[in-house]
Order: C-alpha cells, then structure tokens, then sequence
C-alpha cells in the first residue's frame, strides 16, 4: 500500500483527535517502523490495518465509518494534489467510469508498483450507475466515501448503496443513484 495512504490517514487522526491520540495509536498498533511512513514508499497493508484497529478500539467508531471518513479525506487530498484528473470529467459518473482506464492508469505512471483495487462500470440509465470493486485488502468502504465525494465535488445529489458483498467484501457492488 502507498505511502500517502498512511500519512494521510495519519494527518486525518492528528486533525480529529490530536497528536497524543495518533502517538498512543502508533505506539499501540505495534509497527515494525514505529509509524515513519513517506508518502511515497510502499508497506505491508497489514499495518493500515492494525492502525484502524487501534484507532476503532479507542474510539469505538465502526471501522466502516472510519474508512468512509477517510475517503471523504483522502479525496481532498487527491483533488488538491492532483487536480488536472478532475478537470477532465463534468460529472461524477463520467469521473467514476473512468477511474479503471484512466486514472488509475495515470497513478500507474505515477506509482508502478502501486497495487490498485479494480473496478468495473455499468451505467443501466442516465441517473444510475453500477459500480464493482475488486480489492483483495476489503476496502470498500474507502472506496464508497471517495464515491460520495465524488457526488458532492460535482454538486450532485444522490445515494450509495451496497447491492452484493461477495467473497468476504473482496467484491463489493455498489448501486449509485443520483437525483434528476
């Protein structure tokens, strides 16, 4: 898993909770490099886990939650870093259709050793688009808060919803609807 990931999930905590908080949970988390990442070196993504897991057990947020707050951050993140993936959608569909094919093969030049989750498209009508992922690390709840701010950053009204968890939330199917 990347870098930034880490960092900033890190900054995330340190903004919500302080340093003390991100200090007990690195301490805590028990990480074989006493959580000094750079955002662009590559780590086990056992250790993200690890870190969720000290930071759902202090502060009894569901860990779905947290990830779908994350997304919500991480996004921000991606549209302030990289801002020229933005300006070449209109809409948030027209953005998440092209996450496999385009920006995600962007990352790749970015990032060759980055190991992605995939995702397939379907657009059954103009206001509903079917969208899979694939992640052998069971992170689709990150992926669903980067899906709703993709919404927002297109000033789209909407909802998310889980159709299929499939092969223990390896796949997960969402159904994305959005308002007229």
């Amino acid at each position: 898993m990347k870098g930034i990931v880490f960092t900033e999930f890190l900054e995330m905590l340190e903004e919500k909770f302080g340093y003390s908080f991100v200090d007990q949970i690195i301490n805590e988390a028990n990480l074989p490099n006493q959580g000094a990442y750079t955002s662009v070196g590559t780590y086990p993504h056992q250790e993200m886990i690890s870190l969720i897991m000290s930071v759902h057990f202090h502060s009894q947020i569901p860990v779905d939650d947290l990830l779908r707050t994350f997304g919500n951050h991480l996004f921000g993140v991606f549209k302030k870093s990289y801002a020229v993936f933005f300006d070449k959608f209109t809409s948030a569909f027209d953005m998440l259709e092209n996450i496999e094919n385009h920006i995600h093969v962007e990352v790749k030049k970015l990032y060759p050793d980055a190991e992605l989750p995939r995702f397939e498209t379907e657009r059954t009508n103009d206001n509903c688009l079917k969208m899979t992922y694939y992640s052998d690390r069971k992170m689709a709840a990150l992926a669903e808060g980067l899906i709703a701010s993709t919404l927002e950053h297109f000033h789209q009204k909407g909802s998310i919803n889980i159709e299929k968890v499939e092969n223990e939330g390896k796949i997960v199917t969402f159904i994305i609807k959005t308002e007229g």
